[in-house]
């Protein structure tokens, strides 16, 4: 397909200003490395709360929404909904003890709760695992959309997006830091939302869908437009929905919703000004993620079923398309085509937006890790500044170039969050039961590390090899946390906790809620914590609601629901009102 000089122009402009804002904040970024990777700590809420949100909206998410509305209906969207109950529990619990350690990154609380020669260990080890192989998975996953939408829009080849894309990409990030990342997300995001409500715009125009009233109405569309998946199915319902509800979100790690926070949603907690802030971003992030943005996404992804039934409907639109790239997660893109000259530059401005969002996240929290916890811990404890900002341009360019290299390999969206969620199966428990637990040591943490990463490869590559029968995604989900869960939790009962040095200055320092401190810390000069546990469990609970609620409202009000969308809204409401009130009571810190 061709754009227009029209097109061409409004996409030049937002890459104008995109690298115009990068190029303002490179002299700042190279003060040193706490301005590069955190700001400096001084970001306000809204600030890092909407990079949150921008950083999960890449060119991947609405492909992975198509690909799980096209084969399990709205419905199957409970595999990431599920999050919202992590994202809450963070929240309300672990953002301020986040922003109380002071740390660089998430990863140096490795030593900041454990001791000896292991917890160094485990922080060099968990610095290349996550900010290298972990990371790349996820650029490779993002620059994997990329492709698709540049072979579907423009015509390019993949290695030709993966080129421009990813040049274009690293040049802003090793330039600017986290100042440029953050404030350029609050730009891309904006530009991101607009492309993505035009996509669901237009593809309700198009004669096979016949307006919102005949996407409602569509015989073919019913049972894929329900909230909740069929019970009297078990296989089904297990599936979508009761596994991600009751196992899958404290028990998964996934990036942006690691239970506890983690990665980036630790690393803008930690950039934030101080305990409350570091909260009120959390909360912005959660509703915005899960309350207010999925719907453009899941009407283009229904009307695509209507206007390309089959798969082979879209290789006959597309006949120049690589047949191995052709999937569900491809009728995204393919609905773009419809777009009138301008506005499809615009959209395809608000898709490369999303990437850029994105990458630029993930390549600068990486090279955190690689420079903070490996290069400056374990290779040059002197390095001045300068030079760690140096080393850490180096490591965002060899980040992106293997990213490039990985996503060549990879087919679907959907191939690489069952990966992603699959390695980190079982491994929640242990971070949200270690700021709490004085029993969970290092080999908790490897122990879980391990185990979920060879069942994960026993699953991708030895079961059926061994002539099983392969298992749907849940089962295998399901047995990757009991093993793991197992395994890590015998790990902790046969071993040594940390030295009782190491444990009282954690506990002095994060000062966390609970008795799971109490027979081995002094507890007779800790500070008094203002927050209510009661109050911080009730305020999860609300903002679970609020967002649930909001949710489904809207989707209620575009199905022309009317009352229940009544019903709904004024639930989410409500919930709001309580929380709001309740905020004083959870003792954040200025």
């Amino acid at each position: 397909m061709q754009l227009t000089a029209l097109d061409w122009i409004v996409i030049a402009l937002y890459g104008l200003v995109a690298v115009a804002i990068g190029l303002r904040f490179a002299r700042r970024a190279g003060s040193g490395a706490d301005e590069f990777f955190l700001s400096g700590r001084k970001l306000p809420w809204w600030l890092l709360g909407t990079s949150m949100v921008a950083t999960t909206f890449s060119t991947d998410t609405p492909n992975l929404i198509a690909d799980f509305v096209r084969r399990g209906g709205v419905a199957q969207n409970w595999s990431w909904w599920a999050f919202l109950i992590t994202g809450m529990c963070t929240v309300f619990f672990y953002a301020r003890l986040w922003r109380r350690s002071g740390a660089l990154t998430d990863i140096e609380f490795y030593e900041l709760r454990y001791s000896g020669r292991a917890a160094a260990f485990l922080r060099g080890f968990r610095a290349l695992y996550l900010g290298v192989f972990y990371n790349v998975m996820i650029i490779a996953t993002v620059t994997l959309a990329a492709t698709k939408i540049g072979g579907v829009l423009l015509g390019l080849d993949p290695l030709t997006t993966v080129l421009i894309a990813g040049s274009v990409t690293v040049l802003y990030s090793a330039t600017s830091g986290l100042w440029g990342v953050v404030v350029t997300d609050l730009v891309l995001f904006a530009v991101a939302m607009i492309g993505s409500i035009a996509a669901a715009v237009f593809a309700l125009q198009q004669p096979e869908v016949g307006g919102l009233a005949g996407l409602v109405s569509s015989p073919q569309l019913q049972s894929a437009m329900n909230f909740f998946p069929d019970f009297s199915d078990w296989s089904v319902a297990a599936g979508i929905f009761i596994i991600p509800i009751a196992v899958q979100w404290w028990s998964a790690w996934y990036p942006g919703s690691e239970p506890g926070g983690g990665g980036y949603v630790a690393q803008r907690m930690l950039a934030a000004k101080n305990e409350r802030e570091a909260m009120k971003a959390t909360l912005w992030f959660n509703v915005a993620h899960y309350g207010l943005r999925p719907w453009p996404w899941i009407v283009v992804a229904l009307c695509s079923m209507l206007v390309y039934p089959e798969l082979s409907d879209i290789q006959a639109r597309f006949p120049g398309l690589d047949p191995s790239l052709v999937g569900d997660d491809l009728a995204y893109p393919a609905m773009l085509v419809f777009l009138p000259a301008g506005l499809l530059g615009l959209v395809v401005a608000s898709l490369a937006a999303a990437y850029m969002s994105t990458v630029s996240t993930q390549l600068n929290w990486g090279a955190s890790y690689v420079v903070s916890d490996f290069y400056r811990r374990f290779v040059n404890p002197d390095a001045g500044q300068r030079r760690l900002v140096r080393v850490g341009r180096l490591s965002t360019v060899g980040l992106m170039v293997l990213g490039a290299f990985v996503a060549l390999q990879l087919d679907t969206a959907g191939q690489g969050f069952q990966i992603l969620l699959q390695i980190g199966a079982g491994t929640g428990l242990v971070f949200l039961l270690r700021w709490f637990w004085y029993r969970v040591n290092v080999w908790s943490e490897l122990a879980g590390m391990t185990i979920s990463f060879l069942v994960a490869i026993h699953f991708a590559w030895i079961h059926e090899a061994l002539g099983f029968a392969p298992l749907p995604a849940w089962e295998q989900l399901v047995i990757g946390v009991a093993v793991t869960t197992v395994g890590w939790v015998g790990a902790t009962l046969l071993t040594q906790p940390a030295d009782a040095t190491t444990l009282q200055r954690f506990f002095d320092r994060i000062r966390p809620m609970g008795r799971g401190w109490s027979r081995v810390v002094n507890t007779e000069k800790r500070e008094v914590e203002p927050g209510s546990v009661t109050a911080a469990f009730l305020a999860w609970f609300l903002g679970c609601v609020l967002v649930y609620a909001a949710l489904f409202g809207t989707g209620y009000l575009l199905y022309g629901r009317v009352l229940a969308a009544v019903v709904a809204l004024g639930i989410s409401a409500g919930a709001g009102a309580w929380l709001f009130r309740l905020l004083p009571r959870l003792g954040m810190s200025d």
